[in-house]
C-alpha cells in the first residue's frame, strides 16, 4: 500500500497538505527528521501514517497523558491500533497491553519520557524486546531550555540513540526558533537529519489585539456573539482563572476551571467534558491544552498577555484545527509587561534570563504593532509575508488620523522635565496631574505636570505606544523600563515636526467562508455523531469533525461511494458509520425534495462560500450610487468607512447589477485578470503587491468579483 491509498483508506483525504508526504517518505526511508509544522497542520499523521505501513511498533514520546488518549482514541477509530502505558491506568489494564504488544496487535505505543527511562518505571529493557521500527517525539521542543515549555524529563530522551542506534526518529514540534530548532537537534543526537519547516501561516484564524479597560465586560461582549461556538480562555494566574470561570457561570455560560492546582480527578473531568462538548467553554492557565486535538474549538482568548511568541502562537493555534474560520483575541495593558518581567527571570541563569526577557519584548512589541500583525508572526518563525493579510484586526481596520503635534510635545515635554528617569505610568500620572503620593512634591511645582489631564489614563497609553511606534519615544529594557527621548524627538519639541496620532480604529468584520450547507441537517448529524461517540466513549470530534459534517450537510451524499468523496470519511469510518449517517441525510432529501450535489464537489475539496442574501445595508449604498455619489460620498453621508461601501458596491458587480466598467479603465482590467489568474483571488494583498500603485483596493476588488460573476476566479 502507498502513502496516498493509507491516506484515503485510514484517515479519509485525497491529498496532504504541508510537506507531509516528502516527510513520510524520509521515515519510511529510514532517515532521521525535525519537522516543523502549524498547530493543527497535520504533525501527528507525519508518524501516523508510516507506522500503519511499517511492519513493527511505532514508539510516540508525549509529554501528557490526556494528549495519548486523545491521539489513541482517534487512531483505533480509523483503524489503526494502539495504545498508551501510563500512570492513570490499573495494573491489569497494563498488563492486557503489554500482552497485545508481545503478540504485534498494537501499531503505536504512546509513552511519556520518564516513563521510558525513568528509574521508578523503566519501561527500555522491555521496549527493546519488541520489534520496533520508528521513535516519533512529539513537542520536541521541550527538550530545549531556550523553548517556552521547557521539560526536565525530556532531556532523558537524549539515550534514545544509544539503545536505538538503526531506528528513525521523526521529532515534531509546531513552536521553535532558531535557537530551539537547533538544540532540539543537538541533544536528540539526530543523524543526518531532514528538516522540514512548514508555513507557519493559520490562514483561517483572525488575530485581533484589543486594549484591556473593562476586561470582564468586553470578553461577555465578545462571547455574546459566540455561544454556541467552544472556547479557551487563557489567563496568566490560578486564582484569576477560577474568579473568571465563576464570573461566566453567574453570567449563565457552560464553562469550568483549569489549571495545575487542581486536583487531577478535577483537572480530568473537566478536560473531558469539554472535549466531549459537554462544556463549552475551559477557562485555563498556560497547564492546559498542549496537544488538545478538539478541532472544533472557534476561539482563543487571552486575558493576559503571554510571555512569548511561541506560546502565543501554540495556544492560539487551538482554534480551528478543522479548517473553518476561527477567532484569536488577545486583551493587553502596557502594564502586563512589567508585572511579567519578574515571571521569566531565572536565578542563577544570566544568559537564559536574558533570552526570555527579549521573548517577552518581542510579544509587547507584537501587542503594540501598528502593522500586520499575522506578517509579524511570519516574520518572528523566518517566514516572508505579505505587508497586508486582510485578516487580523490592523489590517481589517480603518485607522482615522489627525493632527497630534500638540498631544506629543506634552508627552515629550514630560518624559524631559522628568529628566527621562521614570517609566510609563509614572509619566502618564505627572501628565494628568494625579494627585498620589507616589508622584514627587517636586515633580508637581513643574509647569508640565496636570498639562494632559483632559486626556484619560488608557488614551495616553496609547498615544505613547504610538509614539514609540514612530521613533519619538524609547522605553527601555530594564526590569522597571525608562521612557527616553530619541534623536527625533528635539524636532517635535522645537514644532519642526509634525506629529499624526490615531483617534480611532474602525473594524471591519471579515466576510468568513462558509459551506452552504443545510443547517437542519447538521444539527441532525451533530446529533448522530453525539450517540454514537457516548456508545463509544469517545469526544465527538473523534467520530468525525464539524468540518466533515458540514461537507455532509453541504453535497448530500445519497451512497457509501458518494460518502467516501468527504472528506475525513476513511475506508474504517466509511465501514463503521457511514450508513448510519447516510439514513438521515436520506430522509432529509426526501423530506425537502433535494437530491445529492457531489458532482458539484471539486476534487481538491475547495469549500465554496454560502451565497449572499442582499440586505438593506448593501441597497442603500447601491441606491446612493445610482443616484450620481461617489463611494467617499456615500461613506460621508451614511457614517460608514469607504471600505465598507466598496464591500457594497462591488458586491452589485459580481451580481451583475453594476458594471465593472464604472469602478476601472476598460484598458486596466487586463493586468488584474493576469495577477488573478498567477495568484487566485483569494487574498487582495498579493494581487496589489504586484500590481503596485496604479492600481487601488477599489479597482482589484471589482474585476475580482466581475470575475466570480462569470465563474473565472
Amino acid at each position: 500500500m502507498t502513502p496516498s491509498q493509507a491516506l484515503q483508506k485510514y484517515f479519509g483525504y485525497n491529498q496532504f497538505m504541508h510537506q507531509q508526504e516528502d516527510i513520510i517518505t524520509k521515515v519510511l526511508n529510514g532517515q532521521d527528521v525535525l519537522a516543523l509544522m502549524p498547530t493543527g497542520g497535520g504533525k501527528s499523521l507525519c508518524y501516523q501514517l508510516p507506522a500503519a505501513l511499517l511492519n513493527g511498533l511505532t514508539i510516540v514520546i508525549s509529554p501528557l497523558i490526556a494528549l495519548m488518549k486523545d491521539q489513541v482514541d482517534s487512531l483505533n477509530v480509523t483503524g489503526i491500533p494502539a495504545a498508551f502505558l501510563n500512570s492513570a491506568q490499573s495494573p491489569d489494564e497494563q498488563r492486557e497491553i503489554i500482552r497485545r504488544l508481545r503478540k504485534k496487535e498494537i501499531k503505536l505505543l504512546y509513552l511519556a519520557p520518564e516513563r521510558l527511562f525513568g528509574s521508578e518505571s523503566k519501561l527500555i529493557d522491555f521496549v527493546l524486546s519488541l520489534s520496533v521500527k520508528q521513535i516519533a517525539i512529539d513537542e520536541a521542543h521541550c527538550i530545549s531550555q531556550w523553548g517556552h515549555d521547557f521539560r526536565p524529563e525530556y532531556l532523558m530522551l537524549g539515550g534514545l540513540r544509544k539503545h536505538f542506534p538503526n531506528i528513525p526518529v521523526i521529532a515534531l514540534t509546531a513552536t521553535a526558533d532558531k535557537l530551539t530548532q537547533q538544540d532540539i537537534l543537538n541533544k536528540l543526537n539526530l543523524h543526518n537529519p531532514a528538516v522540514f519547516v512548514s508555513s507557519f501561516n493559520r490562514a483561517n484564524i483572525t488575530y485581533r489585539v484589543i486594549a484591556r479597560q473593562r476586561g470582564l465586560n468586553q470578553l461577555l461582549d465578545f462571547l455574546q456573539q459566540h455561544k454556541d461556538d467552544s472556547g479557551i480562555i487563557y489567563c496568566l494566574s490560578r486564582k484569576s482563572t477560577e474568579a473568571l470561570a465563576a464570573s461566566l457561570k453567574q453570567e449563565g455560560f457552560s464553562v469550568e476551571a483549569y489549571h495545575a492546582g487542581l486536583d487531577n480527578a478535577t483537572k480530568a473531568r473537566n478536560q473531558e467534558a469539554f472535549l466531549r462538548d459537554e462544556v463549552k467553554i475551559i477557562v485555563a492557565t498556560i497547564a492546559f491544552g498542549m496537544g488538545i486535538n478538539k478541532s472544533n474549538v472557534r476561539y482563543v482568548v487571552h486575558m493576559d498577555m503571554p510571555k512569548n511568541i511561541e506560546g502565543y502562537y501554540q495556544e492560539t493555534g487551538r482554534a480551528g484545527r478543522d479548517g473553518l474560520p476561527s477567532n484569536a483575541t488577545l486583551y493587553y495593558s502596557s502594564g502586563d509587561v512589567v508585572k511579567l518581567k519578574s515571571f521569566v527571570k531565572l536565578e542563577n541563569n544570566e544568559e537564559q534570563s536574558r533570552i526570555m526577557l527579549d521573548k517577552l519584548n518581542d510579544m509587547a512589541d507584537y501587542c503594540e504593532l501598528h502593522t500586520c500583525r499575522r506578517k509579524f508572526l511570519l516574520n518572528y518563525f523566518d517566514e516572508n509575508a505579505p505587508e497586508n493579510c486582510g485578516s487580523c484586526d490592523i489590517c481589517l481596520s480603518e485607522f482615522k488620523k489627525f493632527d497630534g503635534t500638540l498631544i506629543a510635545q506634552k508627552a515629550l515635554s514630560a518624559v524631559a522635565r522628568l529628566n527621562q528617569r521614570f517609566g510609563v505610568n509614572y509619566v502618564i500620572d505627572f501628565l494628568r496631574g494625579s494627585k498620589s503620593e507616589k508622584i514627587r512634591d517636586e515633580h508637581k511645582q513643574l509647569k508640565t505636570y496636570g498639562i494632559g489631564a483632559d486626556i484619560p489614563k488608557q488614551q495616553w497609553s496609547r498615544y505613547i505606544n504610538e509614539l514609540k511606534a514612530h521613533g519619538y519615544l524609547q522605553i527601555t529594557d530594564d526590569v522597571y523600563p525608562i521612557v527616553k527621548l530619541t534623536a527625533k524627538s528635539e524636532a517635535v519639541l522645537k514644532g519642526l515636526q509634525k506629529v499624526e496620532l490615531t483617534e480611532a480604529q474602525i473594524f471591519e468584520e471579515r466576510a468568513e467562508e462558509i459551506l452552504p450547507f443545510e443547517a437542519g441537517l447538521l444539527l441532525t448529524l451533530k446529533q448522530v455523531r453525539l450517540q454514537i461517540a457516548e456508545n463509544e466513549n469517545v469526544p465527538a470530534y473523534v467520530i468525525l469533525s464539524d468540518a466533515t459534517l458540514q461537507e455532509i450537510a453541504t453535497y448530500l451524499p445519497e451512497s457509501l461511494d458518494e460518502l467516501r468523496k468527504i472528506s475525513g470519511f476513511g475506508d474504517v469510518k466509511l465501514a463503521r458509520y457511514g450508513r448510519e449517517f447516510l439514513q438521515p441525510v436520506k430522509a432529509y432529501c426526501a423530506e425537502h425534495g433535494l437530491s445529492s450535489k457531489i458532482n458539484q464537489k471539486t476534487a481538491t475539496r475547495e469549500r465554496k462560500p454560502r451565497a449572499e442574501k442582499v440586505n438593506d445595508t448593501r441597497l442603500e449604498s447601491l441606491n446612493l450610487f445610482k443616484s450620481g455619489k461617489s463611494a467617499a460620498e456615500i461613506a460621508e453621508v451614511r457614517g460608514l468607512s469607504p471600505m465598507t461601501i466598496e464591500s457594497h458596491l462591488t458586491f452589485f458587480v459580481q451580481t451583475g447589477e453594476l458594471e465593472v466598467l464604472d469602478f476601472i479603465a476598460a484598458d486596466k482590467i487586463p493586468a488584474v485578470e493576469d495577477a488573478v489568474s498567477s495568484y487566485g483571488s483569494e487574498r487582495l494583498a498579493p494581487l496589489k503587491e504586484v500590481l503596485g500603485d496604479n492600481y487601488t483596493y477599489t479597482e482589484i476588488k471589482a474585476v475580482v468579483a466581475w470575475l466570480k460573476r462569470d465563474n473565472i476566479a
